[in-house]
């Protein structure tokens, strides 16, 4: 009698921490990460994933220092870039501190959370579509586990569309506050 075959998942690890002044609204900017806790992360996932794990990386360079440490201790899991792993765009708000950005604006965000475009960048309704597509992509008929190398708004958006499916978007009250730590991750089933 043989059971059932081993379910694939869905690793979803966020990069380690970015050197970036605390405060900083950030998302698409594009800035590095902490090298040592890049180096410690990377050891701890290379313990972690399976052999053979198909690795895929945001495009943003704390992302991508993380797939290139994890590469180095294991040949095996050489990574790919998809830019629809990277973090949410916030236009002209990228690198200013959050304290600096107009109330008004912050509280337009709110009523408006999946419509509106932070400082004209990307809105959520977009992120989640550009998620669920490479969702699609990913996912379906995986015989081995996927890595994503991302960020945490991936990681809710993620999240989002497992609970909610395409399609609903979230109020700024139902969206999901929890992610992994810097370097850390959470796995789900595929399928």
């Amino acid at each position: 009698m043989t059971g059932a075959p081993p379910k694939t998942r869905l690793w979803l690890v966020r990069h380690a921490q970015p050197l970036v002044t605390p405060g900083t609204c950030y998302g698409a900017l594009d800035i590095p990460a902490d090298p040592a806790a890049t180096r410690a992360a990377a050891e701890h996932l290379a313990a972690a994933l399976p052999p053979q794990s198909r690795v895929i990386h945001s495009t943003l360079q704390r992302c991508e220092q993380l797939a290139l440490e994890l590469q180095a201790l294991r040949p095996d899991l050489a990574s790919k870039p998809d830019a629809r792993l990277r973090e949410m765009d916030f236009g002209s708000w990228e690198g200013q501190a959050w304290e600096s950005i107009a109330r008004s604006d912050i509280d337009a965000w709110t009523a408006a959370f999946a419509s509106y475009r932070p400082g004209l960048g990307e809105n959520l309704a977009a992120v989640l579509a550009r998620v669920a597509a490479a969702l699609q992509d990913h996912g379906p008929g995986a015989t081995q586990d996927v890595v994503w190398i991302t960020h945490a708004g991936v990681i809710r958006s993620v999240a989002w569309l497992k609970a909610h499916g395409n399609g609903v978007l979230p109020r700024s009250e139902e969206w999901p506050v929890a992610a992994p730590g810097w370097g850390e991750w959470e796995r789900i089933e595929l399928g």
